[in-house]
């Protein structure tokens, strides 16, 4: 019985040694990886627009750089979507960084998603500036023809080392809601 006991004991040590063992190297891998410096991603308003639509851009199945795109908010941002849904009613959604990804990844790796900017109107006072970004959408590269077109209005913020986006209040064009042509040019 004894034997038995001495066999468990070396056999649970040898394992808690090894797990050590591997916490070890998972700690070494994360002091070598190097963090992904994005500063020059936010060093404009123009930097900040052209990541905004390259980071949610992508083919079918292609993922997007989701860390890339938090460091473009400011803390508590909100992206802000309004339209009418299918009954016609004028609805208005408020979501942080985090909530978009998630209402968003799995149908952009399913359908694929390009967003392009087709004009932009930009007001820049100080640290703040305003950016009505006028876009279209494909589910590929492929496509001639958008699928739905829009404005982004984006309100930024500097705070003395970088631009922020505080918010993106966006709404689709429709029928009832053309462009209006001084945001095409």
């Amino acid at each position: 019985m004894k034997k038995y006991v001495f066999i468990l004991l070396l056999t649970v040590i040898s394992i808690t040694a090894s797990a050590q063992k591997g916490k070890e190297k998972e700690k070494g891998n994360e002091k070598t990886e190097k963090p992904i410096d994005y500063k020059k991603n936010v060093a404009t308003v123009d930097d900040v627009i052209k990541t905004f639509y390259s980071v949610v851009s992508g083919e079918k199945g292609e993922k997007r750089d989701w860390k890339l795109f938090k460091f473009l908010f400011y803390p508590d941002a909100k992206l802000i979507t309004a339209g009418k849904n299918n009954d016609r009613e004028f609805l208005v959604k408020f979501m942080g960084s985090a909530d978009y990804i998630k209402s968003s990844e799995k149908w952009m790796l399913s359908n694929g998603f390009i967003e392009n900017e087709i004009s932009r109107k930009t007001e820049i006072f100080g640290r703040m500036a305003h950016v009505f970004s006028t876009y279209e959408t494909f589910n590929s590269k492929e496509e001639e023809e958008p699928n739905m077109r829009g404005i982004n209005s984006i309100q930024l913020l500097n705070d003395g080392s970088r631009w922020w986006i505080l918010n993106i209040y966006w709404t689709k064009e429709a029928w009832y809601n053309p462009i209006p042509s001084k945001y095409l040019d």
